[in-house]
């Protein structure tokens, strides 16, 4: 047991000094995917949505003659300039200096927009719309009977940066499990080190524990990164029981390294199983809502993303990092997770070979 106990440390120590001495493999697991969370957490660490450009021609009684309050949301929902210049005002919507130039045409206030900023053309419109509703009410002295307000479920400190991290660190731990679990065993394999190590005095199940143990350590680094990088850098917020990512990383990494086995088993070079693995892990991350939330995709490509673990890893560590779901939403997760890992080791082990043909 001894021996066994050495042996299981010495392999750990080798695979580890050789993970981190090789400079590709610590840049694809670790820094690229943190270049997405500094880049998306850049991108969409706002406060609030900026003020709308708007343009006003002429004189607008509907703005200028707004009540106090109404003026104070108008000014905080449009950022407001005037000019004589009409064509000039209307020159600037076009190449996007702007995003609107009202004017009134007797009653009527018109919106000038341009088409090729669709979404910020429609929240424009859309506000105006209800200052224009807001306008004939107060002329008419009639109040409306029915209110509307407009509440999330979620609490109000919810950030994007919160919606992001689980699905990028989801990717981050598949795509370093899949990519070394391939890289490794097509390598050892070219290299005949696989053969050398069935001839040593060294139980194949130490040589797998070995593997899976820095694995698992590595995407232990990775979260431990994510989550501290996100915390101190953007704002991360943790909720519910947020500690049950570990087994849900310790999950998602079994499995696909379980897939990049497979690529290893099936390609015949160290490139092939990489880029294998690649093909594996990449559609699946942009299918499985790393990237993107699928909430508005059609629904078949939603029932297609069921079928694939990174889905369920996602949807796992956002339920118990985000949503404040308890300990048993990681359950059928991890369960899915294994369970994927079980079945396609089999196929891998049908498909293993000693040695490169």
């Amino acid at each position: 047991m001894s021996a066994e106990r050495s042996s299981f440390k010495a392999l750990s120590v080798a695979m580890a000094k050789g993970f981190w001495r090789d400079k590709s493999s610590v840049f694809f697991a670790v820094i690229f995917p943190l270049m997405f969370l500094v880049l998306f957490g850049a991108i969409f660490d706002v406060d609030e949505r900026s003020p709308a450009e708007v343009i006003q021609v002429g004189a607008v009684p509907l703005i200028d003659d707004l009540p106090k309050e109404a003026r104070k949301d108008f000014d905080a929902a449009f950022d407001v300039t005037k000019t004589e210049n009409r064509e000039a005002a209307l020159e600037k919507v076009r190449k996007g200096d702007a995003d609107a130039v009202i004017e009134m045409d007797g009653n009527t206030l018109i919106a000038h927009y341009t088409v090729t900023d669709q979404a910020a053309a429609a929240m424009t419109a859309g506000t105006l719309g209800a200052f224009v509703d807001g306008a004939n009410v107060a002329a008419s002295g009639s109040p409306p009977k029915f209110t509307f307000q407009a509440e999330a479920v979620e609490d109000d400190s919810l950030e994007v940066i919160d919606l992001m991290t689980p699905g990028l660190l989801g990717w981050a731990v598949a795509m370093s499990a899949a990519f070394g679990a391939a890289a490794t065993l097509q390598g050892w394999r070219q290299s005949k080190l696989l053969r050398r190590l069935q001839l040593a005095p060294v139980r194949p199940r130490t040589i797998v524990g070995a593997r899976i143990f820095v694995t698992v350590m590595i995407a232990f680094v990775q979260t431990a990164i994510f989550l501290g990088l996100g915390t101190l850098g953007f704002g991360l917020n943790l909720t519910g029981s947020w500690w049950m990512a570990v087994p849900l990383v310790v999950a998602g990494t079994l499995c696909f390294m379980a897939l990049g086995l497979l690529a290893g088993a099936l390609a015949k070079t160290t490139e092939g199983a990489v880029n294998l693995a690649n093909l594996f892990v990449l559609p699946m991350a942009f299918l499985s809502g790393s990237f993107f939330p699928l909430d508005d995709a059609p629904k078949w490509l939603q029932i297609v993303s069921q079928a694939m673990p990174l889905r369920h890893l996602n949807d796992g560590m956002l339920d118990v990092m985000v949503r404040g779901e308890g300990p048993s939403a990681a359950l059928l997760p991890i369960g899915i997770l294994l369970a994927f890992a079980a079945v396609v080791c089999l196929v891998a082990a049908k498909l293993f070979r000693w040695e490169s043909v």
